[in-house]
Parts: C-alpha cells; structure tokens; sequence
C-alpha cells in the first residue's frame, strides 16, 4: 500500500475511535442496567395499602435486578409531592413511582400542578385494580344498593356518604353513583379512611364508599356490612368474593377502579422501561405478592408500557367529566 494512503488510514482510524467509542458507551450503561440501588417513591405516608404493596413489590424486583428497591416515603398534596419529586429526577430508571387513581384525578382537581403529569413521567407498568366497597353498618335497613336508591329518592339530601377526603377514588364512585342513579346524597370528607369509618360505626353517617384494604378488618369482624363492590367484575378477595358487583345490582355499566401503577421520570431509555417492566411483572406473579394483593382485593395486571399509558389516558377522560359535572375542586 503506498505510504501516503497508509498514513491517512491511520489519521481516519485515531479520529474515529472516540466517535464509536461514544456512540457505544450509552449501550453499554444500558447493557449494565441496574449498577446502584433502585428508588421507589410511595406519595403516601408508611402503613397504608400502597406502601405496603410497594415494599411487596421492592422486595422481589429487587431480587431479579440485583440490586436494592428502596422504597422513600413521600406523602402529602394528593400524591403530588412525591410525583413531583419523580417528575424532576434524572431520567435513568433509577428512581420511581408508585401512581394511584390520584395521578389520573389531579389535573382535573386543581388548577395548577408542578408538572404536566402528561409530559413529564412515562409508563412502566400497572401492577392491578382494586374495588372500593359500598359498606353500611350492620343494624343499616340498607341491604341493596337498589335499598339506597328507593332510600335516596324517598328522602333527598338526607343521606350522607363519606369518604377519605375530596377527589380520592371513594369520593368520585360516590359521586359517580349519584350521576347515574339520578339520586342526591350529600357527600362528607374526612381528613383519611380512619376518621370515616368512625363516623361510619358512630351513626354519623349512612354509607360509605371505602377502599377495600381500608375496611377489610371491619368486615371480618362484624363491624360493617358490604352491599356491593364498584369494580366492573367481583372481587377475588376472600372477603367480598361473595359481595355483587354495582353494575349487576341494577346500575349498568357502573364501574370505579382504585388502581396501582408504576412511573419513571419521562425520557428514561426504552430499554431501562423494558427491564423494570420485565422485574415488576415477575414480582407481582410471586407467592408473596399474590398474598397481599388477595388482602387488598387487588386484580393484579401486569400488562406493557403503552397499555399501562392508555389506561390512565382513559382514566383521565373518564373522571375529568365527573369532577365537572359535580364541581369537585381541591384548591
């Protein structure tokens, strides 16, 4: 080869190598996927149904990535604080959330959110849906859900539902309820499900629409008496397995789901989304999980990324018209 061309050659490979080099790095960061311990951030404070979920979840997806999930408590704001602490972390897989209905409900809520929840956190995975409960207490003449319609419409604006607070997953199947049974109950919040079901218990109140984790013990023990289940299908869980579905009980089409599911901040690489996919859907489908999803009466999913987005897009519309026509503002 002639010592000009030779020479050139060489010029042209000494200057390409830290191009290919660069280009190659980021597979390879992604290749070692995950290198440090996991973050997973739970917008409600320890003890309740989602954090719990969620150390049920750290635990096993922790096993199959091979490092730690780390759950990190940050409650308050109707889960926006801890969202917003997701939506501006680095976009490396790194760090997540655990969303509920809330984050389908906010935009809808209040008038100005410290992130655009459409822009600024991508789908991983919706670990399951869960059914809030109708419950009364035991000594209540309401035994059907069509018992508190007839008692609705006999006696308008003078029933009273709780629930754990404005906008939550229990205040909008109530509100929804009224909107397609045509009947006027009066809606009281509570600052959480405890203070609610005192009331409940103390007569201060009629009916409740509660989360299924919140009055499973009362269930059990006699306490309260569940009159039907807002999920589209009956619970698997032991306890309301028998319970019907409000969609049978004479309001077609009826449906509320509670709901669980995880986000990362919005531009983490596809491929960083596909693994922890990957360690959730294992995580929810061991024994472990299974039984606390069973106590929570939560339908586990386990679906992809863009099921998981279309879901909550669904969930979006579908709540925004409810929170209008009822004029539910949190601000």
């Amino acid at each position: 080869m002639h010592p000009i061309r030779t020479k050139f050659l060489r010029r042209l490979a000494k200057a390409t190598i830290p191009f290919v080099l660069a280009a190659t790095a980021p597979l390879t960061a992604l290749a070692a996927f995950p290198e440090k311990p996991i973050r997973l951030v739970v917008p409600f404070a320890p003890g309740g149904g989602t954090d719990l979920l969620s150390r049920a979840m750290g635990i096993t997806m922790g096993e199959d990535l091979g490092q730690p999930v780390i759950v990190d408590n940050k409650p308050g704001g109707s889960t926006i604080i801890g969202t917003d602490a997701v939506a501006k972390s680095a976009p490396d897989g790194y760090t997540l959330v655990m969303a509920t209905m809330a984050h389908a409900v906010n935009p809808s809520l209040h008038k100005k959110l410290p992130f655009d929840t459409d822009r600024a956190l991508a789908p991983v995975m919706l670990v399951g849906r869960s059914p809030n409960v109708l419950v009364v207490k035991p000594d209540s003449p309401i035994k059907t859900v069509q018992d508190l319609i007839a008692t609705a419409r006999a006696k308008p604006g003078k029933l009273n539902y709780a629930s754990q607070g404005a906008g939550t997953s229990a205040h909008l199947a109530g509100e929804l309820f009224k909107k397609m049974t045509k009947v006027e109950i009066n809606h009281i919040p509570y600052r959480g499900a405890g203070p609610a079901i005192t009331d409940l218990l103390g007569g201060q109140v009629d009916v409740m629409f509660a989360t299924a984790a919140a009055v499973a013990p009362h269930l059990e023990s006699g306490k309260l008496r569940a009159v039907a289940v807002t999920t589209a299908q009956r619970s698997q869980a032991p306890a309301l397995s028998k319970v019907p579905t409000i969609a049978e009980s004479g309001v077609p089409n009826y449906s509320a789901d509670s709901w669980y599911g995880l986000f990362v901040p919005a531009g983490t690489p596809a491929p960083v989304i596909a693994r922890l996919n990957a360690a959730a859907k294992k995580a929810v489908q061991t024994e472990a999980f299974r039984k606390r999803a069973e106590q929570e009466g939560l339908a586990i999913s386990a679906g992809s990324p863009d099921e998981f987005g279309r879901y909550v897009k669904g969930e979006s519309q579908r709540w925004s018209k409810v929170i209008k026509e009822a004029n539910i503002t949190a601000d």
